[in-house]
């Protein structure tokens, strides 16, 4: 099998379908916080904007200029992100990373559907784009906290 099949089947039919449907896009006007996260390798982005209240985010906004697995990642997370808490959110990404250069088991629910991100553990140089969401969303979730506590 060559590296073009291999990469063919990384992007299965579920990631693009992900892909093409990203909840929350977009920028909020007037969040709590913002945060923009770019992989140095690929130059795939993601920005964040949220609002907080008791702990939890209560409004989420994100723009994602990223390949199909970076998109896949953030349709997942924008499905279940609000009501989180930050700690929430640092679990998730950081079973996600273990699942990815680890080969952990995937994120606990409500994150679980970032399994369908397995297959690429194999390719590295996507690590950084898949993980790009949940570390937007952590440092925005602490923008918020530390302007609310000013």
């Amino acid at each position: 099998m060559t590296a073009e099949t291999d990469l063919v089947k990384l992007y299965s039919q579920r990631i693009l379908a992900l892909a093409a449907d990203i909840p929350h896009l977009g920028r909020l006007d007037g969040p709590m916080a913002s945060a923009r996260k770019r992989s140095p390798l690929c130059g795939s982005t993601v920005s964040v904007d949220l609002d907080i209240a008791e702990g939890r985010i209560t409004r989420f906004g994100q723009d994602v200029k990223a390949c199909a697995l970076g998109q896949a990642a953030a349709a997942v997370v924008g499905a279940v992100i609000l009501g989180r808490s930050r700690d929430e959110v640092q679990r998730a990404r950081d079973q996600l990373k273990a699942m990815l250069k680890e080969n952990g088991p995937p994120p606990a629910p409500p994150f679980d559907g970032l399994e369908v991100l397995a297959p690429a553990r194999e390719y590295r140089n996507r690590h950084a784009s898949i993980l790009l969401a949940l570390e937007a969303t952590l440092e925005a979730f602490d923008a918020a906290e530390a302007a609310a506590c000013a």
